[in-house]
């Protein structure tokens, strides 16, 4: 057996977040993994250390803003892959490996890692500045050339790179996924019979097809599932005879389960029906992790949340205008905040409110910044992010949506009072929207119509868990945020919006 994972190991839980995903380390080297790949959220840690950056520019003789994920690598018995992150320049990125020979039943395994090209715009920029990222399909190729040459029967891909299929019945019939997802693209450069498995990832989405002759598995995301391929190898000739992809197998298989629900509560069993129990090892491994964990989730904020939270990455929602609007609590003198869709990870559940939810729901270590900017170019980012960027929750200000011909115009508004679009605002947003990430601010402070202002401390999350101790034990409930009726970003239809 080769057990490999795709990538984005540590981040978003207590467990993991609270010890730089060294747990997480010390839990897969129990269940004996042979590689996993870098993925872009490796990079969130920053230094070691409570800083998610440093505190000075890149090279200036600040700590090591990848030090957290080295450290990882260090630690960790098994390698950390990527063969197409490189300085730019070229030269290889001074941490990981591009791939790793392995032997399993006395036939050669090489196991190639690459990460998505999307990570300069999905994780903190400032931690990668120096990085490049080459095309997939070309670094895979070369890489799978050498192991080849070294003698390896098998190539395995663990690729920071998905897709999204929905029906897996046939591993052959393709008519279930969407054609334009990075892993498909790639599968279908690669040379004929240059790798024979990827195991994908990034998306939280799932595969179990041969595309272009390349068996592709995917298991959504969180632990929730995992992929196999069975392979058939002539050790006389070395090469692969066959393959069987299996459809992925969620842990909870419980038939009245949510299948858009990646944890559901369920009574977990194998294949076979029959009761999973933790394995006694790993259990014992991460014991300790657990209970620091739940020290620090119980803590109580005060308020009470009269019904869940929900949040959505693409439209606005009471979660992502609750943390908006907290943010302003926080920061006062400012016109205006923003948060990604993508930076909102989990709902905030009925019931009295506890770090551990709020933590969930917002777990990255993100620092404040201040974006001074004019009005009409806020509008216009804000147009852009209806019509298919990434989606912001926006508090302070109104924004009206409508369509000027083929484009999308935004006006926005304070109290139903429009904005000058020559006057200057000051927005509030994460350090990771305003160094780049989600490409939020990049197209204006490359053209100088933006000054960013970075904060040391406290991370954001933090100053929302005050705000909410200040508020004390009120009630919140998800209409007070979110009036479908009366919403803060008018729009002419749901996100994306397509002008005629």
């Amino acid at each position: 057996m080769v057990l490999v994972d795709a990538g984005d190991m540590f981040q978003g839980t207590l467990e993991s977040n609270l010890v730089e995903g060294a747990s997480v380390v010390d839990a897969y080297a129990a269940l004996g993994y042979d590689a996993v790949a870098v993925g872009n959220h490796e990079f969130d840690f920053g230094p070691v250390g409570p800083r998610a950056t440093a505190k000075v520019p890149f090279g200036e003789g600040e700590a090591d803003p990848r030090g957290a994920l080295v450290a990882r690598i260090r630690q960790a018995p098994f390698p950390f892959l990527t063969a197409n992150l490189r300085r730019k320049g070229g030269e290889p990125p001074g941490f990981g490996a591009p791939s790793t020979l392995i032997e399993r039943a006395g036939v050669k395994v090489g196991i190639v890692g690459v990460t998505t090209e999307g990570t300069p715009h999905t994780t903190i920029a400032a931690n990668i500045v120096d990085l490049e990222v080459a095309p997939l399909a070309a670094s895979i190729a070369a890489e799978a050339a050498a192991l080849r040459a070294r003698g390896a029967a098998v190539v395995v891909v663990a690729a920071h790179a998905g897709g999204r299929c929905t029906g897996f019945a046939d591993p052959d019939d393709l008519a279930s996924c969407e054609p334009d997802h990075e892993i498909m693209a790639v599968a279908r450069a690669l040379p004929p019979g240059a790798v024979d498995v990827i195991v994908a990832g990034h998306t939280h989405q799932a595969m179990a097809h041969r595309v272009a002759g390349v068996a592709v598995v995917q298991s959504y995301a969180l632990g929730a599932a995992y992929g196999r391929v069975d392979l058939v190898v002539d050790r006389t000739s070395g090469h692969v005879l066959s393959n069987m992809v299996h459809a992925p197998r969620r842990l909870c298989s419980r038939p009245d389960a949510d299948p858009d629900d990646p944890l559901p509560a369920c009574d977990p069993r194998d294949g076979e029906g029959r009761p999973l129990a933790p394995d006694p090892a790993v259990a014992a491994v991460i014991a300790p992790a657990l209970a620091a964990a739940d020290v620090v989730r119980e803590r109580p904020l005060g308020p009470a949340v009269a019904a869940p939270f929900v949040a959505r990455r693409r439209g606005e929602n009471p979660l992502g205008n609750l943390l908006v609007d907290l943010m302003l609590r926080a920061r006062p003198d400012a016109d205006a905040a923003i948060i990604n869709g993508g930076g909102v990870r989990a709902d905030l559940p009925a019931g009295p409110l506890r770090y551990g939810a709020l933590y969930e729901a917002f777990p990255f270590d993100n620092r404040f910044a201040r974006v001074k900017l004019r009005a009409g170019d806020f509008a216009a980012m804000i147009a852009g992010s209806l019509g298919g960027g990434a989606f912001f929750s926006l508090g302070g200000l109104q924004a009206v949506a409508a369509c000027d011909g083929p484009d999308l115009r935004v006006t926005l508004q304070r109290a139903g009072v429009p904005l000058d679009a020559s006057q200057e605002i000051v927005v509030l947003a994460s350090d990771f929207l305003a160094t780049g990430g989600d490409r939020a601010f990049a197209g204006l402070q490359e053209r100088g119509l933006a000054t960013v202002t970075l904060e040391d401390d406290p991370p954001l999350r933090e100053a929302l868990a005050l705000e909410l101790e200040k508020l004390g034990p009120v009630s919140l409930a998800p209409l007070a945020y979110y009036d479908p009726e009366r919403p803060r970003i008018r729009a002419p239809a749901e996100p994306p919006v397509r002008c005629p």
